[in-house]
């Protein structure tokens, strides 16, 4: 049976990002606690700002990274908070941090009344982030050491803005090691290189994280400026950006079900073994990351990889086990251009249909992602067919390297499927 989430060989890695958040949030506690909060009202505001920010939030849908854009601009907020109407905060790195972990808290308990999962690391996350940015701003500037490396005029924006890249690299470290956590969880051969997982996390940033940034700089500028209700009105296009950020992932979820029922119909039609394209999707995406593929190349690799073989919906007899190959090269040209015709049809972008038109091309002529789905495709056949396990089946690819497949997407195969034991592609 698979291991839950945060269970496994990778679990000291969730058990410390949880438990440094926890240690860092009783601290902060403690210390707000013994001495008592400072400026109360820019506590409250931002603590409210957190709070319905995470409220407003309806669940991480298909690949939403930030769920809660609002909470996370409020938190960093708070954090780069100097001045309130032109006058110094005392509040000081802890005191932001209790004031996040609070109204966390807060918002968890009516989404927990209605059912809604608490996603704790997500949580653990904000917290060591949101401290990190804390503690790299709020000594600088209490201490005048900041107005002294930037001054107190047109450049001093600079600063906050370098512990916001910080921070967000920071960020993208934690969110790769969880994200890996995830994925060793998610069963053998699933387990992508960290530098991979890094690279998409950062890439990912130049999306809602610079709206998140950017709002966080801008709300804490305005409340030195202008006083506390500053927020309620630079945080509005955020909310604006969430909303539209939620429909577009709406259409994108949309869109990968209906592959995915596409993908079944040759299974129930009898074209391909059951399960066939779910495990050429997985193991595809897999070989993708090994070599280095990310975020939306790696996204059309596996919708490319589910919707392979839809062309074979055109055969009059399905082929014994799916597998085309046995087929003369201009039957397989045929097949795999309807394919390609039917996914432009679906919405899925041209580039996933590109990569399914040319299944049948020779591979020294196909698209990176064209060739791993060719050599991926070709494993799970082998598979099927009992040829000797596994490994048989990565020698039999590895002979035919000279003309049906590139010796580099075999090798990352062979890495990925060592790495899970050597598992069959059609087990389970």
């Amino acid at each position: 049976m698979r291991a839950p989430y945060g269970i496994g060989p990778l679990a000291p890695v969730v058990l410390a990002v949880r438990g440094a958040a926890l240690l860092l949030a009783l601290v902060a506690l403690a210390r707000t606690a013994v001495q008592g909060l400072a400026e109360p009202g820019l506590a409250l505001v931002f603590g409210l700002l957190v709070a319905a920010g995470e409220l407003a939030r309806r669940g991480a849908a298909g690949g939403e990274r930030e769920p809660a854009p609002l909470a996370a601009a409020g938190a960093l907020a708070y954090a780069l908070l100097g001045d309130s109407a032109g006058r110094p905060t005392t509040h000081g790195a802890l005191q932001v941090i209790a004031v996040v972990v609070v109204a966390q808290a807060l918002a968890a308990v009516p989404r927990g009344a209605c059912g809604r999962r608490t996603d704790a690391d997500r949580a653990a996350r904000r917290t060591l982030t949101v401290g990190f940015a804390a503690v790299c701003f709020q000594p600088l500037y209490a201490s005048g050491q900041a107005e002294r490396w930037f001054g107190d005029g047109p450049w001093f924006p600079l600063f906050p803005l370098t512990v916001l890249a910080l921070t967000a690299l920071c960020d993208a470290v934690l969110a790769a090691l969880l994200a890996r956590s995830a994925a060793r969880a998610g069963g053998p051969g699933a387990l992508p290189p960290y530098a991979s997982l890094l690279v998409d996390e950062v890439r990912a940033l130049a999306g809602t994280g610079v709206a998140i940034g950017a709002t966080g700089v801008v709300t804490a500028l305005g409340v030195a400026v202008a006083g506390p209700w500053a927020p309620a009105v630079l945080c509005g296009p955020l909310l604006l950006t969430q909303v539209s950020a939620r429909r577009y992932t709406a259409v994108r979820t949309t869109c990968g079900q209906t592959m995915a029922s596409l993908a079944r119909a040759t299974e129930i039609a009898g074209y391909t073994p059951p399960g066939h394209a779910r495990r050429v999707a997985a193991l595809a995406t897999a070989v993708g990351r090994e070599l280095g593929l990310t975020g939306p190349r790696l996204t059309v690799l596996e919708h490319a990889a589910l919707m392979h073989d839809i062309g074979q919906l055109s055969l009059l007899d399905p082929v014994a086990g799916g597998a085309t190959a046995r087929l003369p090269a201009a039957e397989q040209r045929r097949i795999a251009l309807l394919g390609g015709a039917v996914v432009r049809r679906t919405g899925a972008g041209p580039e996933v249909a590109a990569v399914v038109e040319r299944q049948a091309d020779p591979y020294r002529e196909q698209p990176l992602s064209a060739r791993i789905v060719r050599t991926v495709n070709a494993y799970d056949d082998l598979c099927g067919e009992s040829v000797g396990g596994p490994l048989r089946a990565l020698e039999q690819l590895r002979l035919g390297t000279g003309h049906d497949h590139q010796p580099q997407v075999v090798e990352a195969l062979g890495r990925v499927l060592a790495r899970g034991g050597l598992t069959p592609a059609g087990a389970g």
